[in-house]
């Protein structure tokens, strides 16, 4: 009698297990109990209890999915919802019905966290020319469902002379700046954003700006087809600048309104995805004197090294129309640095 017990007891258990499990049935037929997972693009993330391994199956691949799993269902208005989600005939079902995916952005959209990355790079001479230069980079940023922060931070330092005694500074600068996005809408957003910068060898003891404006989100890690994946938007604003000198250009005001264009530009090639090229480009004229203007550029991309450290190019460019007086208007500066990025 117990032994009957028993057994009984094991089958009504192996049975609740196999009813707890998730079952994915192919085109084929063939079918693997388990327990399925995430929904990444078009691939379920699937533990196999008869395999004993994770693997990605394709949707277009699995003719039933059973499944009380609850998946994130993000829209296009940003809008999201949790649902138990199945799949049949390589279509997503809620409720028995199909869901209209030209409405959908993302099936489980990854979690937002942090990003970022430091970069250092240095230069020592040590003969006939004594020189030492350094210059640090570093950003961050996160993206939410409707709202984006970045936020970037810039040293720059050199010293030059034909001798440790005889060396001169010939760059000493740093910057720091910040915006916070809004999204209204899945491509349009508003912005503000603050600056502070200082540069010594150019005369400029300090320059605070501070804008806000809108923003049209193009393209955001959109992929193109046998190319790669792209971001890229726009932003048109007001800016206020309140800017001091070494020497003040007697044209100059001490602060005064900008119209400030930019745009951001980030590509990551199919053929490599350790490369990541970007560019970056902001005009800010002086609303009243469209002579005074500010100009700054920059280029350049990063390639994967081993684990998450990076190699870093880039060339980055000032324009300030009305610099101190006895400075140049422009400064372009070479980096090639090693890096961090989380």
């Amino acid at each position: 009698m117990k032994v009957k017990t028993l057994a009984a007891a094991l089958t009504a258990t192996l049975a609740a297990s196999v009813a707890l499990a998730d079952k994915v049935t192919f085109n084929s037929g063939s079918f693997l109990t388990g327990t399925a997972g995430e929904i990444v693009g078009d691939v379920l993330k699937f533990t196999s209890d008869d395999l004993g391994v994770k693997m990605d199956i394709p949707v277009k691949a699995i003719a039933v999915l059973e499944s009380n799993g609850q998946h994130v269902i993000e829209y296009k208005d940003l809008s999201r919802e949790t649902k138990n989600l199945t799949i049949k005939d390589g279509a997503f079902v809620v409720e028995g019905k199909k869901i209209d995916m030209a409405n959908v952005k993302a099936i489980d959209p990854g979690v937002e966290t942090w990003h970022g990355s430091v970069h250092v790079s240095y230069e020592s001479n040590r003969g006939n020319t004594y020189k030492n230069a350094a210059s640090v980079l570093a950003d961050v940023s996160r993206r939410w469902e409707k709202d984006r922060l970045t936020a970037k931070f810039g040293y720059y330092y050199s010293e030059t002379g034909v001798s440790k005694q005889s060396k001169d500074k010939d760059t000493d600068r740093w910057e720091v700046e910040a915006q916070h996005d809004h999204f209204w809408a899945p491509k349009l957003y508003s912005y503000e954003n603050g600056r502070y910068e200082q540069d010594d060898i150019a005369g400029l003891d300090y320059r605070l700006r501070l804008g806000a404006g809108g923003g049209y989100q193009w393209l955001e890690k959109s992929a193109v087809d046998g190319v790669g994946t792209f971001s890229f938007s726009q932003e048109l604003g007001l800016a206020w600048v309140k800017a001091d000198y070494q020497h003040k250009d007697p044209d100059a005001d001490d602060s005064y309104a900008t119209i400030r264009y930019a745009h951001h530009l980030a590509y990551r090639p199919k053929w490599y995805a350790g490369v990541d090229v970007v560019h970056n480009l902001e005009y800010l004229p002086q609303i009243d004197d469209w002579e005074n203007y500010l100009m700054k550029a920059d280029i350049g991309l990063t390639t994967k090294v081993f684990g998450d450290f990076d190699l870093l190019a880039k060339i980055e460019w000032d324009y300030n129309s009305r610099p101190s007086l006895g400075r140049k208007s422009s400064d372009t500066r070479y980096i090639l640095g090693l890096g961090y990025k989380w």
